[in-house]
């Protein structure tokens, strides 16, 4: 009597879905100054002076400006972020996190 083996092959799906990515987007407000979104812009999202200057001014000029688009969970900690550093300075700022 011979031993008859089985073998199993497991196909495995490799295919790795992209997050879905969310914009951060600031608001504009009367009390937060503009050099204080540039400064928030440059120190946590990384942006050069002048492309945070961009953003600070459609930010003022039009009411609010995506300025990141991140993966869920990095855009909620570094809108966390902005939101301490701007309490802990005095400021209102406020922004939305939306799905892209």
């Amino acid at each position: 009597m011979g031993d008859t083996q089985s073998i199993t092959k497991t196909k495995v799906n490799t295919a790795i879905k992209p997050p879905n990515m969310f914009k951060i987007i600031y608001m504009n407000d009367d009390a937060t100054t503009v050099e204080f979104v540039i400064e928030s812009i440059v120190a946590i999202f990384n942006h050069s002076r002048s492309e945070a200057e961009a953003l600070t001014m459609l930010v003022h000029e039009e009411g609010s400006a995506v300025v990141a688009i991140l993966p869920y969970e990095m855009a909620e900690q570094k809108g966390v972020e902005v939101i301490t550093l701007a309490r802990n300075n005095g400021f209102p700022l406020q922004i939305k996190i939306e799905r892209e």
